[in-house]
């Protein structure tokens, strides 16, 4: 230390400590030499920076009476910087000239711009020469520099810094509203507040009076100068005397009071930590509580639709079959979709809570029994499993009543016809009139008893096609089966009771016809030849009525071919006709010849020439009606087709369009284009183009509604059915939402570590460096190349197989034998950041209590807010120590909870 008083007088201050280096804050204001300052805050400035200079004066044994005349030889200029910095200067010149006056100033000011300080219109002459203003600038450089620099509060410094430690300590006053360095501090109640604030004994606050500025100005003057070792700086007259007090005045005597209890600034950051910790505490619980709310209602959903699902009440007709379809088209298109939003939003809040967690130190959530995800996404399985289920029963169940009506419209018409042919046979074949009639008579009669068993033999085709089409209702559980099954019965009865009687008349007439000689040739023939033509008749008739059912183009085609093939016998079938006919017009023309009385009908055969054109002519009308039938079912087909045809075609292009996306995302997913929050732009844009896509599966729903409602089944056009792209569709937008919310996740622990864009983007590319197969996780020995590349020791030996199983402890806790690239991220911010700790939240709680082993309800009150004090009282066990006091509290015990850890 250079002695700077007379000569032979040794100083008592020294000090060696270094000075700050670096680069200096920027001036608060420039002092122009060519302005005057304001008289009033020029006399505030030379109180207060004569009242700072000397508390750091005297610690040497000195002082200066005038500011601007006592620091011109720049020898007490360079004692304070000397006291102030805790360095040596050079040694000062003894001489009384004005040179060695300058080159004492020249090295004070010189030690001031070492130390990053820009002095601006600041020179050593007019130091010298006693100008004030450049004087009174230079102290408030050295203030600046030394007593508010520093001074830092949440990433705060110098002014800013100090403004915000003011407003901090002085919020819960009231009167009292810190927004600046003058008029804010007029009134006296700032500087009171900021004494009680860390003194309460030394201030009665409640006492004051806004309306009373002087002697609330005099009060923290006099209270700091006697117990605070702060000096008065300034009087309460020169304060509120003018209407703006000075700023450099005021802020020269807060940070007086700054430095004097900046041993509570200790306090202020533990209680910071504590409320950050306890932030995050509170808001994982909230999530803990909405993940559990949100599984159970969507649990409660499936297991209230999965029973309705499996549920299988057949229905009678087709519209009650349909309306039950419809139920369920309602169910996927307006039921299903927010649940399916919901159980991915789940998945989200799920994922994003355990990366909170594991941010934060804390262990993983694991949700109640019942509600894990996996269960959810087992429940989902299952109700996914019921729907294709319910769907294809709905299918089977309207093929089956279609089925159904057909055969029981075909059932009654066969009946019909063969009911019609039946009446009267019975009471025909009991008739016994071969007892009186004539030989002729007798002949006729067996031989029109030959064509009847002929024509018998030609129904039994069709009594067995009544049985068969019976069985097949019953075997289908028709609904009507009971009386289906009657009318079977008596129609196979009655064929019963016919073919005995038809045997019982045989030998009745054969029993005769020993004794017939004769027999009109001419009858006998037509018999014979109109008999299978009636029966071609009534067959054609029948074909031609016959009901039919297709699904395809080839099936229609084919009856076509069939009913184009029967018009070309119909030229060969009306010669027949003429030819049946020409025989009955020869028999009576030749009966007129012969003058033979025939009999009024002919004996052989019911079918009259009458009969044969009645029919033919009802074949004739039949054909066009078949044609009609046919040709319209054509148009039906053709339309089913095209319609098979459009929904093929807007499959074949969604199908492809979504699978293209899904690879699509999954190669975003592990590529490294700019940064996160690039990438997570990205995906929102990809997914804001997906879902723009969404008109493109509902246009395609709404054909596969027409296709349905057309009762077509199958569609050769595509291999995609409606079930495999509504899957394909959730499954994309699932996957983007997923992806999302890894990167957000990725972004997440990113800010949270503190980890740089150059440090993420490195371990993404070591990660897919390795990931050869890019499934977006490592093998265990894809993981251990990684780590060798990244510098660690696992090679094959003990130590460093032991190093391995460690780290695979932490980042796959499960066992499952892969690594994601969610865990690796967590592992090396883990390994490159630090963050809180159980320890030290406790020793946070041990510097509010003042390094006692408990803590009190009222300290916490007083050292955290509100909300965050009432949650540690809430949650903090009694303190169990033989040191405690009545209503002591344990904060050891909960802070080593908030880790999830037994023991610290």
């Amino acid at each position: 230390m250079v002695d700077y008083h007379s000569a032979g007088q040794p100083h008592p201050y020294g000090g060696n400590g270094p000075g700050p280096n670096g680069d200096y804050m920027a001036q608060e204001d420039d002092w122009d030499r060519d302005l005057l300052l304001d008289p009033a805050w020029e006399k505030q400035q030379r109180k207060t920076f004569t009242a700072w200079c000397n508390s750091h004066l005297r610690k040497a044994g000195t002082q200066i009476e005038n500011i601007d005349e006592d620091f011109r030889d720049g020898l007490k200029l360079m004692l304070l910087l000397e006291v102030i910095s805790g360095e040596r200067l050079p040694k000062p010149e003894r001489g009384k000239m004005r040179v060695h006056k300058i080159n004492n100033v020249n090295k004070a000011l010189d030690f001031i711009a070492s130390k990053g300080v820009k002095l601006v219109s600041i020179g050593a002459e007019e130091i010298v020469d006693g100008n004030a203003k450049m004087t009174l600038g230079m102290i408030w450089t050295i203030i600046l520099r030394f007593a508010i620099q520093d001074i830092s509060v949440e990433e705060t410094s110098a002014k800013e810094g100090l403004l915000l430690w003011c407003q901090r300590k002085t919020a819960p006053y009231k009167n009292v509203n810190v927004q600046n360095f003058h008029i804010s501090w007029k009134d006296g109640l700032a500087f009171n507040a900021l004494i009680h604030r860390h003194r309460p004994e030394l201030i009665e606050y409640d006492k004051l009076r806004k309306d009373d500025p002087v002697t609330n100005l005099n009060n923290a003057f006099e209270v700091a100068e006697k117990y605070l070792d702060i000096p008065k700086m300034l009087d309460a007259e020169d304060i509120v005397g003018t209407l703006r007090p000075d700023e450099k005045a005021i802020m020269t005597y807060v940070s007086c009071f700054y430095h004097a209890f900046s041993g509570a600034q200790k306090a202020e950051t533990a209680a910071n930590r504590i409320c950050k910790v306890l932030a995050v505490n509170q808001e994982n619980e909230q999530l803990m509580e909405d993940y559990e709310r949100l599984a159970s209602d969507l649990l409660a959903w499936i297991q209230r639709t999965i029973p309705w699902l499996e549920a299988r009440d057949p229905q009678k007709t087709i519209p009650a079959m349909q309306q039950k379809l419809e139920d369920f088209r309602e169910y996927r298109r307006v039921h299903k979709p927010p649940k399916v939003q919901e159980k991915c939003q789940l998945e989200i809040n799920f994922n994003t809570l355990q990366t909170k967690l594991r941010l934060s130190g804390r262990p993983a959530f694991m949700p109640s029994e019942g509600r894990m995800v996996s269960d959810i996404g087992a429940g989902w399985q299952r109700l996914e499993q019921a729907e294709k289920g319910h769907e294809e029963w709905l299918l089977t169940e309207l093929r089956r009543l279609e089925r159904l009506d057909h055969l029981a419209e075909k059932f009654r018409q066969k009946a019909s016809i063969h009911e019609g042919w039946t009446e009267g046979k019975e009471v025909a074949l009991r008739d016994r009139d071969s007892g009186t009639a004539s030989l002729a008579q007798v002949r006729a009669l067996l031989r029109k008893h030959e064509a009847f068993e002929s024509d018998l033999a030609a129904h039994q085709d069709r009594v067995e096609q009544i049985a068969a089409i019976a069985q097949e209702l019953n075997e289908l559980d028709y609904y009507d089966a009971p009386s289906v099954n009657a009318r079977c019965q008596k129609i196979c009865d009655q064929w019963d009771l016919l073919g005995s009687l038809t045997h019982s008349r045989r030998e009745a007439l054969e029993k005769t016809e020993k004794q017939l000689e004769t027999i009109d040739e001419l009858h006998l023939e037509y018999a014979k030849r109109a008999a299978p033509f009636n029966n071609w008749m009534e067959s054609a008739m029948e074909d031609l009525q016959d009901m039919f059912i297709v699904h395809t183009i080839e099936e229609i085609q084919g009856l076509i071919a069939a009913h184009e093939q029967f018009k070309s016998t119909l030229p060969d079938a009306d010669k027949e006709r003429e030819a049946i006919l020409g025989i009955q017009r020869e028999a009576q023309r030749m009966a007129e010849l012969h003058g033979i009385q025939l009999p009024a009908s002919n004996p052989y055969t019911s079918v009259t020439a009458q009969v044969i054109n009645s029919k033919w002519e009802r074949v004739q009308q039949l054909v066009p009606q078949r044609d009609q039938a046919l040709q319209e079912e054509q148009a039906r087909q053709d339309s089913n087709e095209r319609l098979r045809r459009q929904f093929g075609s807007q499959a074949n292009r969604v199908g492809p369009w979504i699978q293209t996306k899904m690879e699509e995302i999954g190669r975003i997913s592990i590529e490294m284009n700019g940064t996160l929050e690039d990438q997570l732009n990205h995906l929102k844009e990809y997914e804001e183009n997906i879902v723009e896509y969404k008109p493109n599966l509902e246009l395609l729903e709404q054909q596969h509604q027409l296709v349905q409602e057309a009762l077509i089944f199958d569609n050769q056009h595509s291999n995609y059915t409606m079930e495999h792209l509504r899957v394909g569709w959730e499954q994309l937008l699932t996957t983007i939402a997923r992806t999302i919310n890894e990167v957000e996740n990725q972004i997440l622990t990113r800010d949270a570590k503190g980890i740089s864009q150059e440090q993420m983007q490195e371990f993404r590319a070591s990660f897919n460096h390795f990931d050869k197969d890019h499934g977006g996780a490592l093998g265990p020995e894809e993981f251990k190349a990684c780590l060798i590349s990244l510098g660690y020791d696992v090679e094959n030996d003990r130590q460093g197989d032991a190093e391995f199983q460690r780290i695979m402890a932490v980042v796959d806790p499960n066992g499952s034998g892969s690594v994601t690239f969610q865990a690796f991220i967590d592992f090396m911010s883990q390994e490159t950041t630090d963050t809180d700790t159980a320890e030290q939240v406790i020793n946070s709680f041990r510097v509010l209590a003042g390094d006692k082993n408990y803590i009190t309800a009222a300290e916490l009150r007083r050292e955290l807010p509100a909300a965050q004090a009432e949650y540690c009282i809430a949650r903090m066990a009694p303190y169990p120590g033989p040191d405690g006091v009545p209503g002591a509290l344990d904060y050891k015990s909960f802070s080593t909870a908030l880790y999830g850890e037994s023991d610290l």
